[in-house]
């Protein structure tokens, strides 16, 4: 059977509970529903917000942070996309939460006072991607040497490394 189209009208997408409950608080960039995934962009100023409705509002209950990753989309921009993956233990429901992050300023609020498992997450994002988490309160290298030079995950990091 062929995959049905994704959808990425909001008005198509307002009956999922994560979208109408982020939409209510105007928190919604765009949203998309392909192959039974969902995926919310919101802006990198309202994650944290964000994350605080899907977490507490009773239709979400997304209780657990399962991962942040990054994306470099050098040399477009916004240059970075941090990505959320929630899930929601009683409502058997996983979701996608992207926020644009400029490469000019690499920077988006630390979900640490939300779910602690977000610490070795962000760590792990700023030591390859250089991607800084305010607020987080031990924001060092997990990876890499704490004297190496740069962010090796980065579509502009040269191959062999600095020398």
């Amino acid at each position: 059977m062929a995959p049905q189209p994704p959808i990425t009208e909001i008005d198509q997408l307002k009956d999922r509970p994560a979208v109408a409950a982020l939409q209510a608080a105007s928190l919604v960039e765009s949203a998309k529903f392909d192959r039974d995934e969902l995926t919310i962009f919101v802006n990198r100023a309202d994650i944290r917000g964000a994350c605080e409705i899907l977490r507490e509002n009773p239709a979400t209950k997304y209780n657990f942070l399962a991962d942040i990753t990054c994306v470099d989309v050098f040399p477009s921009e916004p240059r970075f996309e941090v990505i959320y993956n929630l899930l929601s233990h009683s409502r058997k429901e996983r979701l996608r939460l992207i926020a644009k992050v400029p490469g000019g300023d690499p920077s988006i609020e630390s979900l640490m006072g939300l779910w602690p498992s977000a610490n070795f997450f962000e760590r792990e994002v700023f030591d390859l991607f250089g991607v800084r988490f305010v607020g987080h309160p031990n924001l060092r290298r997990i990876m890499m040497p704490e004297d190496w030079e740069g962010h090796p995950l980065r579509k502009d990091y040269p191959v062999e490394g600095y020398r």
